[in-house]
């Protein structure tokens, strides 16, 4: 069953079938549609953008503290343990005072620890002339304790010959200090 085509709406007439208002509104509809498609698409390419703007950004500083962090590696501290010294103090009254002390000196690699190994009768002599040397009153403050400590690093990093080196003692750590 073929339909016969339809007349042509006469001029000044009203349309007569509802198609014709329908079809308007439609186009429109696909405007729409197209324009939120496209903003929704220039949003997220926005935003893809600033991602990655801001990843490689924070990439690079990731990158350059793995720099950092190659030119320099973190060495582990190396520590000499000392064995404890017992030692008279000088004299502040009528009664002898004793010193009981243990510590650990760090030092910046493994040569200069077993050099002070391979030395360490000379080291203890001049700790333990060192120690002698004090009063109780010298030592029972924290200040005296850190005048110690910097004596001690003093004392150890002389060299051991007379044109040797000296060491590289950075720090003592004390890990007993009885006064009696």
């Amino acid at each position: 069953m073929a339909t016969a085509p339809k007349a042509a709406p006469k001029a000044g007439a009203k349309p007569a079938a509802p198609e014709a208002v329908e079809a308007a509104p439609k186009k429109s509809k696909k405007k729409l549609i197209l324009l939120i498609v496209a903003a929704v698409v220039i949003v997220g390419a926005a935003g893809g953008g600033a991602f990655v703007f801001l990843r490689s950004s924070g990439a690079a500083t990731a990158t350059e503290a793995k720099k950092e962090t190659k030119s320099e590696p973190a060495k582990a501290p190396v520590f000499v343990t000392m064995e404890p010294f017992t030692v008279n103090l000088q004299t502040e009254g009528t009664t002898d005072q004793f010193l009981q002390v243990a510590f650990t000196l760090q030092v910046p690699d493994a040569a200069q620890e077993e050099t002070i190994k391979n030395f360490m009768p000379q080291v203890r002599s001049r700790l333990l002339l060192l120690l002698s040397s004090k009063k109780a009153s010298e030592l029972t403050s924290v200040e005296g304790k850190k005048k110690l400590s910097e004596e001690i690093i003093a004392s150890v990093n002389q060299p051991f010959s007379e044109k040797g080196q000296p060491q590289a003692v950075s720090n003592v750590f004390f890990t007993s200090f009885v006064i009696q």
